[in-house]
């Protein structure tokens, strides 16, 4: 899954502009604009308040289309990067 690309697809959905919503989240416009080109990566957390601002929760966020993935197929489609963040989150909680 592009991160960056549902951001932008749920971001538009609710009407939100790139500076409402990365104000909301707490995070610069700047970095915002480079999470939807995949240019830099979001924090769990920062990610969990986009989708507190656009109003879906984390697992809405990641459940695309009919069809639900288990858990090792969405993981298989992890960037390296990606894989690393989703461990530390998992250490932290």
């Amino acid at each position: 899954m592009d991160v960056g690309r549902r951001i932008k697809e749920l971001r538009e959905r609710a009407g939100f502009t790139q500076n409402r919503l990365a104000e909301w989240a707490g995070v610069s416009q700047t970095h915002l604009r480079r999470v939807e080109l995949g240019q830099q990566d979001i924090t769990i957390g920062q990610l969990r308040l986009v989708c507190d601002g656009l109003g879906v929760t984390l697992s809405e966020f990641f459940n695309v289309g009919e069809e639900k993935e288990n858990l090792s197929e969405v993981i298989a489609k992890l960037t390296p990067k990606q894989k690393q963040l989703l461990i530390e989150f998992l250490k932290s909680i």
